[in-house]
């Protein structure tokens, strides 16, 4: 091994963590489905009490719906790959990897904790192939 190879730790810490991170944003994303489930009549409800003033409702309430049926379809879709993922992650299966990128470009849109998540789960999983030698040999150098 050369002195410019960086020292890779041991990647099973960070699939650990990882794993359980997903496991419970899926549990999370699963919850808030129900919620949005339940409560789908009282935000509909509440919804059209706002739109008294509006000329055309009914158009407003059809994107009303379109919306709301898209979010339920959006938390179902991030719930159920978040738990695929980091019980694939924990099992430490081939496809683990895949579907934690997959789930973090999908959880980005969920502020903050699929933000937060889905960027830590990007940074540690996507290769970088910039060998930080090269990138910064032009600093040392003196003017």
């Amino acid at each position: 091994m050369s002195s410019d190879d960086p020292i890779v730790p041991n990647p099973t810490g960070y699939f650990r963590t990882l794993g359980s991170l997903w496991i419970v944003y899926g549990v999370i994303r699963v919850i808030m489905l129900l919620c949005l489930l339940i409560y789908g009549r009282t935000a509909t409800l509440m919804f059209g009490a706002l739109l008294n003033r509006v000329p055309d409702p009914f158009a407003l309430m059809g994107v009303f719906h379109f919306l709301y049926t898209f979010m339920i379809a959006w938390s179902a879709v991030c719930g159920l790959i978040g738990l695929v993922a980091g019980l694939a992650l924990l099992g430490r299966q081939r496809s683990g990897r895949r579907l934690a990128l997959i789930a973090a470009v999908l959880s980005v849109s969920d502020i903050p904790l699929g933000v937060t998540l889905g960027i830590y789960t990007l940074i540690e999983l996507l290769p970088i192939k910039i060998k930080t030698p090269q990138l910064f040999a032009r600093s040392g150098q003196a003017a």
